[in-house]
């Protein structure tokens, strides 16, 4: 799944506009940095054990052999990162967390999710 020299690997919806433009911004902070990161589109979902429709719906990362996803991904990328750092300190914090947490898996990845069905034709599917 990851290749040597990645601290931690990323995989996203790359056919989502949104997803892919947020991405493509850490990868390109993350390059101008020297910082270890790997990318994998949602078509490589087979090689981290999930479907193509299950990596769509959320974004993970594996970071030291663990498979996170949602908000804890996001974390795990922010920490890494210049200018993002304390993004993954506040939406860490015990009172924003569970928070951000339910923004997340209630409305920002059903809302862009809902679009990647309507998107493949598939919008009857949720």
């Amino acid at each position: 799944m990851g290749r040597m020299g990645d601290d931690i690997r990323v995989l996203y919806n790359d056919t989502c506009p949104v997803c892919r433009f947020e991405i493509d911004s850490y990868r390109r902070l993350a390059e101008s940095h020297g910082i270890a990161m790997g990318f994998d589109p949602v078509a490589k979902a087979a090689d981290w054990g999930l479907t193509q429709d299950a990596a769509a719906q959320r974004l993970h990362v594996v970071l030291d052999g663990e498979l996170l996803s949602g908000m804890a991904a996001f974390r795990a990328i922010w920490a890494r990162l210049p200018r993002w750092r304390w993004a993954a300190m506040v939406t860490g914090w015990p009172v924003v967390r569970p928070v951000m947490d339910f923004v997340y898996d209630r409305i920002a990845a059903p809302v862009l999710y809902r679009a990647h069905l309507r998107r493949q034709g598939r919008q009857g599917e949720i």
